[in-house]
């Protein structure tokens, strides 16, 4: 490396570290921004890995295999004291914890694997012959969930899938072996929400019970898929106020509409 470069890098860590200290001091929207969106991508730069491989390596450091709960909390602690990630944690987690116990589900499909957390989340909690197919369109985060659901010890429950989320649907029958879905988790690219949750009805994959769980309706957003949710004859939506992922001064809201149509 030479000596340009050497200079170079330190004044873009000694940038960093200042910006850093002087956001988080004022525990304000600039913080919250920088640490969920421009830390990470500066960190990449210099480390040369991605904060999905930083928390991988992290959560197999000080996770315990085979407990699906350490997991979760160890996650939960590289979110809050190492870097941020997206993970429907906290308040989030709290009703999906809900919603599963409730529910009970036998066949579960999430859109938006990420890392894998929600998917340790629902799956840790279903019966043994219940499954979840959860899709993530990234082979990199997609490798990351493998790992991460291998180390809690439910890789025979879930099963990752890196394709096309609207692929996936239409194939849920044939391939997939499903005839019904108790529980879909909409959690990947928000505009691809209410395309989705039409090609799911399109395929007739809903029951009357079923529960559709959307997650970051408000941050970043999810206005096209709300009006349809809601304005539809066919659910039944609740919707709840809660903070953005791993981050006190930001809310965010998640929907809970429950099928009440026809099969």
């Amino acid at each position: 490396m030479d000596v340009n470069t050497k200079a170079l890098i330190g004044a873009v860590a000694g940038t960093c570290a200042m910006t850093s200290a002087f956001a988080y001091s004022r525990r304000d929207w600039l913080k919250d921004q920088w640490l969920a969106f421009i830390s990470p991508a500066i960190y990449n730069f210099l480390t040369g890995t991605t904060r999905e491989q930083r928390a991988l390596k992290y959560l197999k450091e000080h996770a315990r295999e085979g407990d699906p709960d350490s997991v979760l909390e160890t996650f939960d602690e590289f979110c809050r004291t190492q870097e941020w990630a997206m993970n429907a944690a906290e308040e989030k987690g709290d009703i999906l914890d809900e919603i599963v116990r409730e529910l009970r589900p036998t066949t579960c499909l999430e859109l938006g694997t990420y890392c894998g957390y929600s998917a340790v989340r629902i799956a840790r909690q279903l019966s043994p012959s219940a499954r979840l197919i959860t899709v993530e369109v990234n082979p990199d985060y997609a490798a990351v969930a493998r790992e991460v659901v291998k180390l809690a010890g439910l890789q025979d429950k879930i099963e990752v899938i890196n394709v096309d989320s609207g692929d996936v649907i239409r194939e849920l029958k044939d391939k997939y072996d499903v005839t019904k879905l108790d529980l879909v988790f909409l959690d990947h690219w928000k505009y691809l929400y209410i395309r989705d949750i039409k090609l799911i009805e399109e395929e007739k994959l809903l029951k009357k019970g079923s529960v559709v769980f959307a997650d970051n309706v408000i941050i970043p957003g999810a206005p096209g898929y709300l009006e349809y949710i809601r304005g539809s004859k066919n659910y039944k939506s609740t919707f709840y106020s809660v903070h953005f992922e791993y981050m006190d001064d930001m809310k965010d809201g998640v929907e809970k509409s429950v099928y009440i149509g026809d099969e």
